[in-house]
């Protein structure tokens, strides 16, 4: 089943922390899609599959704090 994840993130100042979230939670397994809204600090998490503790741990670990704000299923 396709499900979406919002991301509340903490600590992003510019593009350089846009690409560091993008790129770490492309890494995790099932995620296909990452869109990070600078703006409003949050973070739009697609795909299959995947444990929402693992992306909000990747991103911890690039040193931004990661909260869930919504659940969606597509």
């Amino acid at each position: 089943m396709r499900k979406k994840h919002v991301l509340n993130i903490t600590g992003m100042t510019c593009e350089h922390c846009v690409n560091a979230v993008s790129s770490s939670t492309l890494a995790v397994q099932g995620v296909s899609e990452v869109h990070v809204d600078l703006e409003n600090n949050t973070a739009e998490i697609s795909g299959e599959n995947f444990k929402i503790d693992d992306v909000i741990e990747v991103i911890r670990e690039e040193g931004y704090q990661a909260t869930l704000s919504t659940l969606a299923t597509e």
